[in-house]
């Protein structure tokens, strides 16, 4: 059983061994919790290091000690090594081990203490000793700033800690746009600002940081692979692979164009699916009470949060497409 992460508040200052593991293809809040974690960390001598199971975006290379980062896909060996000789992992931003792909059997058999600090719905509690999972915070970033505040640390919150904790809660909640904004991720902020943070440069990095051609592949896919559905108030985009790969996209190059349709005036729910090599990819996004995360569960084996979640297919990208049109007509009162 999970015990309150409280009772973890102790050990901190004892220097150990910490890895500390996110979700596969980390987004901003994954990237900026676990490093906004790991510049909390060194401060009190213990050994860390952060694992992506995978590669991430090229617009989060910049955040400071990200270079520090290792790719479990690309140094296996050593991860493993890394993973199995820890005294504690911390696990941010994912509800359920095989969200970390490959690392999961590794975090499984460990014996680390496993520490999970998550804002997902229905955690795997089970597989972890001490944890917090909040689904009301904003963000992974916010729930890591709670951490160091509740254990009494404020005070070693410096301008890295700052900016990599400012950054996730940042794209999580769309440029705070969200409902998940709260009262009290604007006294974050403020916090960070009152220490020097520097919010403009932030933003530069994220939302101005893209080739040419992942412009020209956003003009592309609104103009021949969308179509919106007003009987359903749904939104549609589909991507193959070949439009991937004629306008060279890149990781993290695709993040956000849900986002798009949820502009068009009456739509309630917007749904992306991405030609992956080994699957294809949903995003869901929706506005006011339709519950994409258990729309997701429920039929693309995902889930996330009420009005953004993930999920995923076996099926080629029309079959898919063509189930999804399907299953809305469930749906169409309740889109209404």
């Amino acid at each position: 059983m999970m015990q309150p992460i409280q009772k973890f508040f102790p050990k901190l200052t004892t220097p150990a061994k910490v890895v500390i593991v996110t979700h596969q293809k980390p987004d901003g809040d994954a990237m900026g919790s676990s490093l906004g974690l790991y510049h909390f960390l060194i401060q009190f001598s213990h050994q860390v290091t952060v694992i992506s199971p995978t590669n991430w975006a090229g617009f989060l290379n910049w955040m400071p000690a990200c270079d520090k980062v290792i790719n479990f896909e690309q140094k296996e060996a050593i991860c493993k090594q890394i993973i199995a000789e820890a005294d504690i992992i911390f696990c941010l931003d994912f509800n359920v081990l095989y969200r970390t792909k490959h690392v999961a059997p590794e975090i499984e058999k460990a014996s680390a203490i496993k520490i999970l600090i998550d804002h997902h719905q229905e955690p795997q509690t089970e597989a972890f000793d001490f944890g917090i999972s909040d689904t009301t915070k904003s963000s992974t970033c916010e729930m890591v700033y709670d951490f160091i505040v509740n254990s009494g640390y404020q005070h070693t919150i410096n301008i890295d800690i700052a900016t990599c904790l400012y950054t996730g809660t940042m794209t999580d909640t769309g440029s705070f746009r969200f409902p998940s904004t709260t009262a009290s991720v604007h006294t974050m902020v403020a916090y960070f600002k009152s220490i020097g943070l520097q919010h403009t440069p932030i933003h530069e990095h994220i939302y101005d940081n893209f080739l040419e051609s992942r412009l020209r592949f956003i003009g592309f896919v609104l103009s021949n692979r969308m179509e919106v559905l007003y009987e359903y108030n749904t939104a549609i985009m589909y991507v193959y692979k070949q439009d991937l790969q004629k306008y060279n996209i890149k990781t993290g190059d695709t993040e956000g164009l849900v986002n798009y349709l949820l502009t068009i005036e009456g739509i309630k729910l917007a749904a992306i699916v991405i030609d992956r090599n080994e699957e294809r990819k949903w995003s869901f996004r929706s506005k006011g009470n339709f519950d994409v995360n258990t729309f997701a569960r429920q039929h693309f084996e995902g889930g996330g949060h009420a009005n953004a979640a993930g999920g995923r297919s076996d099926e080629t990208v029309d079959e898919t497409v063509q189930r999804f049109k399907q299953i809305l007509k469930q749906y169409e009162q309740t889109l209404q």
